[in-house]
């Protein structure tokens, strides 16, 4: 999915568009398949009993709130997650309801580094760490093919001296 040319300036073009590593997703998955089997269970059991209608209503809304919270929730949030690299930026997004970005210039970057465990460089993610003329440098986690994003970011840096 391409990132919206509306919001780039005059001249400016996408070189990458990432959302998080898909690993952020194994937890919502998991909750939701142990939501459905457990609640699948309980309503087995009470399907016998003379209020079984009402159990039935009241684990169909339990299961839908927690499905809701613990599953759909997170994946919306992954979703609307917007990790761009710019011919002149670099871009994040994130939230649905309450939107917060950061913009760094490429000219105002003054190293880029990148770290992952052994689990993050088997799943080919890592954070990315951006160091520009602010106080701290800024990480972003969960950065799929951290070493490709960093070798082009590097060279988008080099670039626009």
């Amino acid at each position: 999915m391409a990132y919206p040319d509306d919001l780039l300036v005059e001249g400016e073009q996408v070189v990458m568009h990432k959302h998080p590593h898909w690993k952020m997703l194994v937890p919502p998955v998991l909750v939701f398949l142990i939501t459905v089997g457990l609640a699948s269970y309980l309503a087995a059991l009470v399907r016998n009993q003379s209020w079984a209608s009402y159990g039935w209503l009241g684990l169909a809304a339990v299961a839908g709130a927690m499905i809701i919270w613990l599953t759909v929730v997170p994946v919306v949030r992954w979703r609307t997650t917007h990790f761009v690299v710019t011919t002149r930026r670099v871009l994040v997004r994130e939230g649905v309801f309450s939107r917060q970005g950061i913009d760094i210039p490429m000219s105002r970057i003054n190293s880029v580094q990148f770290r992952h465990t052994i689990v993050e460089r088997l799943l080919g993610c890592g954070t990315l760490v951006i160091e520009s003329a602010s106080d701290e440098p800024l990480e972003f986690d969960d950065v799929p093919g951290v070493e490709k994003v960093h070798a082009m970011l590097y060279n988008e840096v080099a670039d626009s001296d």
